[in-house]
């Protein structure tokens, strides 16, 4: 049986564009144990002696926080310990042969520091609360076989989160014990995906897609485990919808391959739109990568996003970006998506109310997001989670993290923006500080060598160091007042040259770049509560009395912005109610403040 296109899954795998045919999910019940006195280590909580020491059970990847673990245990717990065991299943099922040896141990996210043991013994360690790493355990599980536990062989995870540590990014994760004004619980541990694979000795571990829409190319830069034999090549192959694109056959030398596949049917400049992707026709190609015996099923968009001339461009066309704040946060399993069914609902909910876009705030999110992002046609901003002070600490976790995200999510078509600061979150003295304004250059520097592909935002919100848009956030609750501080360039101009929406300045260094569209990328956030969805301390910017009063004062704002000739865009807060913050066009639960097809008339600008 041929096996399907990546494009196709049900976004059940965690890494949709690196997709290999077997593999097992590690998800479910784990033996848990909290670690307060922070003796684990000392007293070897990873061997099998100590299995006692797990007192009861967490549904893995849910974080304990979270109802859904089956604990809801919101207090301070800055260590805790995961253990499971695997099973001749488990090795079975993810297809370990002569051809694939190699054994993955893969985990999506830990937050923030994780130590890894397997069969006792120690298989590495990893820093970072949303970036994804993972560890070769062949020889590790090998070792435990020749030890022959009948119970299994067991994984231990030991998890460090201090919820005081203000160096770490933590988004809107609180250090608070209960959550304050915009900050929600936190999020400790496993929360997104962990899963074994097997793998040929020289395997495929990143794949960068890079379309050339003017060359009619598409180039591929393929990362492997280690070096290839003398010798090996390695080949792709593009199609789509079943029709064969283009094939290039390499030599594979280094761990690092470089190819460019022609894709002749670009060349006519009369058709070549016929296979672009955008919100409206998210058209995906198909992709194999061979090397040796390693297959995996790849896929891409053909798309560029760029600025000019005061506008964003999408396939080098002005494209008016209509897009929402969206936290990715639910109150039965906080920033763990509840199901691959849940992401998916996530991103129809988002088209269904009229955007063609968000903004993914202050959390590095799931890759099965971007997956129905990219299949179901959703444009994304991708954000850095902050952290809240400015120390040498502090910026070496960002700038390692943000590396390696812009690492994983490079290939995605649907993410057209990176946004590494947001509203001097971290750097709160940029105005004056010198060291913070170098800071934020830097990250943006960083990000175009990374990744030149696509627009970058020093600061979102104001205080802009060096921004492809100049991103502005305004609360004011009237639109009419909207209407006239947007209403023309001029408007716009005293804006920027004066003091902003927040009593901040728009730029702190540097000319305004005329090249740079102008977008207002957070307003609106109306709270409305009824009866029914009670919230102990809701707020929001501004209050609504009755769903009626709340759907006119959301389309004034919507109205303000649609009618202004200079915006080349907008992004309204928020999608859904995220704890006590009641600002969102939905519920927390995902239910319409008000009748969806009105919502989506004024995101759309229909509304009269």
């Amino acid at each position: 049986m041929t096996f399907p296109a990546a494009r196709t899954l049900d976004g059940t795998y965690p890494r949709p564009q690196l997709v290999r045919e077997h593999w097992s999910d590690l998800g479910g019940v784990w033996a848990f144990a909290y670690d307060d006195a922070d003796e684990g280590l000392a007293q070897s909580w990873h061997t099998a002696g100590a299995a006692e020491r797990f007192d009861r059970e967490i549904v893995v990847p849910f974080p304990p926080e979270s109802p859904s673990s089956g604990i809801g245990d919101t207090g301070f717990h800055p260590v805790v310990w995961y253990r499971r065991t695997i099973g001749a299943g488990d090795l079975e099922a993810i297809g370990v042969r002569d051809d694939a040896p190699r054994v993955i141990l893969h985990f999506g996210a830990v937050d923030y520091r994780a130590m890894v043991w397997v069969g006792g013994r120690f298989a590495g360690e990893h820093e970072g609360g949303g970036s994804p790493f993972s560890f070769d355990v062949t020889e590790l599980l090998a070792a435990a076989q020749h030890d022959g536990d009948p119970s299994g062989i067991p994984i231990v995870v030991r998890a460090e989160d201090d919820p005081a540590d203000l160096s770490q990014p933590r988004g809107k994760q609180d250090w608070h014990r209960e959550p304050h004004s915009i900050w929600y619980h936190r999020t400790t541990g496993i929360w997104q995906p962990v899963w074994l694979e097997a793998v040929p000795e020289v395997a495929i571990e990143r794949i960068h897609w890079t379309p050339d829409l003017v060359g009619g190319t598409v180039a591929a830069r393929i990362r492997l485990s280690r070096p290839a034999r003398e010798g090996a090549e390695l080949a792709i192959a593009l199609s789509y919808d079943g029709r064969p694109l283009g094939t290039v056959t390499v030599p594979a030398t280094g761990r690092a391959v470089e190819a460019t596949v022609p894709l002749p049917q670009q060349r006519n400049g009369q058709g070549y739109e016929e296979l672009l992707w955008s919100p409206e026709h998210p058209r995906l190609l198909d992709a194999v990568v061979t090397l040796g015996a390693d297959t995996v099923h790849s896929y891409l968009g053909l798309r560029s996003a760029a600025v000019a001339r005061g506008r964003f461009l999408l396939n080098d066309r002005p494209y008016y970006v209509r897009s929402v704040l969206n936290q990715g946060y639910w109150p039965e399993s906080h920033l763990a998506a509840p199901s691959a069914e849940g992401l998916r609902a996530e991103a129809q909910l988002i088209k269904d109310l009229g955007f063609n876009a968000a903004r993914l705030h202050q959390k590095y999110e799931d890759p099965r997001f971007l997956f129905f992002a990219d299949t179901l046609g959703l444009l994304i901003w991708g954000e850095s989670p902050a952290a809240y002070e400015f120390t040498p600490t502090a910026v070496n976790r960002t700038v390692r993290e943000w590396t390696d995200i812009v690492d994983r999510d490079f290939s995605h078509p649907s993410i057209v923006t990176w946004v590494p600061l947001n509203e001097s979150w971290g750097v709160q003295h940029i105005a004056h500080d010198p060291r913070m304004q170098e800071y934020a250059a830097s990250l943006v520097s960083l990000t175009r060598a990374l990744d030149p592909s696509r627009p970058v935002i020093s600061n979102d919100g104001w205080e802009h160091v060096d921004s492809d848009i100049l991103s502005i956030h305004d609360y004011e609750a009237s639109g009419e007042v909207v209407a006239a501080r947007y209403g023309s360039a001029e408007a716009i101009d005293a804006l920027v040259d004066g003091v902003g929406p927040a009593g901040r300045r728009m730029l702190v260094r540097g000319a305004r770049d005329p090249e740079a569209p102008v977008m207002l990328t957070e307003f609106g956030g109306v709270s409305f509560v009824d009866r029914a969805h009670d919230v102990d301390g809701a707020w929001g910017y501004s209050a609504a009395s009755s769903p009626e009063d709340f759907a006119e004062r959301v389309g004034a704002l919507l109205a303000a912005t649609h009618a202004s000739p200079v915006l080349a865009g907008f992004c309204y807060t928020q999608l859904a109610d995220t704890g006590q913050e009641t600002n969102g066009l939905v519920t927390d639960d995902r239910r319409p403040k008000a009748p969806i097809e009105r919502i989506r008339a004024m995101v759309l600008g229909q509304a009269s």
